[in-house]
Formats: structure tokens, C-alpha cells, sequence
């Protein structure tokens, strides 16, 4: 069972009333504040655990707390961008191209509503994970072929951790949200990750290859990068 209830400070919580749980466990989700709790926990005794994690759960709400997906939301970046439009129609639509998405909202829509939110964040996220698809593997062939430093695989993922990674078998994945990067940026951490098909580590001989390979914008260019983060 699943319900709601505000809270003054912390906004809308969405409680989800679990029988095997034990005790009060919260999460934030797509910018909305979850609470799984055991079955018959009475409300006053939900609102007193609130008020004792009160200065912890203000502090991940602050943290971890995305932007709202409203109106005003925009994405324009080098090989993708995302529009909002308002509709005469009573439902929201997306449509995707390579290198953009259009979502089309009705007039009056509840944009801070959590379902709403999640399919917005789930249509947002499959289509930079359709446009990587497309866009990245090319790249990737491309600068490998320029440096001769052949890798084994590419793959697509959806980390949030990191833009990407090389295993010791050669095997390069890539975060999905560098599609939200300008293009040199891109180029960098691919360039960062075939380094790795020569030195496996991020010591000095990395270093020095990975300068070379950005033509001695290396640090710069890690500076940049610090600046966006693996999510919208």
C-alpha cells in the first residue's frame, strides 16, 4: 500500500506500507522523499520518526534532491537536446530524433507529482541511452583507430558513479549521460579510457599518455569535466 503525507519542511512523503519490514527506512527517489514502513505503524509514530531524523533526512534532501522536470526544463548539448511544449491535448507525449526529444504537456499538469516525475526521468533517460547508442561507439572506433589503441568491446551503461571505465580485458563502458556534455569533454573521457588500454592504472605513465593524447590539455580538461555531473 502506498499513500502520502506533508510535512511542512520536507514537502510530500510518499510512505510504502511494507509487512516485512522492521523499522522506518527512507530514500530519496527522482526528487521525492520515501518511506518504507512496517504494517499498522500509526501515523503519529511515522511523524515521530521523521522529527528524530529530521536534521538527517533535511541534509538528503539537500543532497541528492535532482531539478524538478517542469515547463522550464532544458537540455542543450552538444549532441542532444530537449524541449518542452505546451499542447492542446489532455496527455503528455514525447517525441525523440537522433539528437533530440520533445515532450508535450497538457495545460494545468502537475509537475511535481512523483509518478509523473519518474516517467519523465525514465523517457529522458532512454533517450540519451538511444543517442549514446548511436553517437559514442563511432567516436570511441574513431579516436582508437587515430592513437592505435584498440579496445575489445563498448558498451552503454546508465552509471551514475562514473563517465566511464576500462577492464583489464580491453572491455570500455560508457555512462549514458555523456550525452549531456559539450563535445570535447566527451572526446576526453574517451580518450581517458583508451589510455587505460596501454597503463591500467592512473599513475604517472597514464599521466604523461593521456596528456599526449589531448595535446596537453589534460588538466584542463579534468577541470572542465568537474563542473557536470552523471545525471539531469
Amino acid at each position: 500500500m502506498k499513500f502520502y503525507i506533508d510535512d511542512k519542511e520536507l514537502g510530500h512523503i510518499r510512505v510504502h506500507v511494507l509487512s516485512r519490514a522492521r523499522n522506518l527506512s527512507f530514500r530519496m527517489r527522482d526528487g521525492v522523499m520515501h518511506v518504507t514502513v512496517p504494517s499498522g505503524t500509526p501515523e503519529a509514530e511515522l511523524r515521530r520518526g521523521i522529527d528524530k531524523l529530521r536534521p538527517r533526512l533535511r541534509k538528503m534532501q539537500e543532497v541528492r534532491q535532482p531539478r524538478l522536470i517542469d515547463q522550464d526544463f532544458t537540455i542543450d548539448a552538444h549532441y542532444f537536446r530537449l524541449h518542452m511544449t505546451q499542447s492542446t491535448g489532455e496527455r503528455f507525449k514525447a517525441h525523440s530524433e537522433l539528437g533530440e526529444l520533445t515532450i508535450s504537456y497538457p495545460t494545468g499538469a502537475n509537475f511535481a507529482d512523483a509518478d509523473l516525475q519518474t516517467w519523465l526521468r525514465k523517457v529522458i533517460t532512454e533517450a540519451l541511452r538511444r543517442n549514446a547508442q548511436i553517437i559514442l561507439p563511432p567516436r570511441l572506433y574513431q579516436l582508437s583507430m587515430e592513437h592505435n589503441l584498440p579496445y575489445k568491446a563498448v558498451k552503454i551503461n546508465s552509471s551514475t558513479g562514473r563517465w566511464g571505465s576500462c577492464s583489464s580485458k580491453d572491455n570500455i563502458n560508457l555512462s549514458l549521460y555523456l550525452m549531456l556534455l559539450p563535445k570535447h569533454l566527451i572526446d576526453y573521457v574517451l580518450l581517458h579510457e583508451l589510455a587505460h588500454i596501454r597503463v591500467k592504472n592512473h599513475g604517472e605513465a597514464f599521466h604523461r599518455l593521456l596528456n599526449e593524447l589531448t595535446e596537453g590539455k589534460s588538466d584542463a580538461l579534468s577541470r572542465g569535466l568537474k563542473e557536470y555531473k552523471t545525471s539531469f
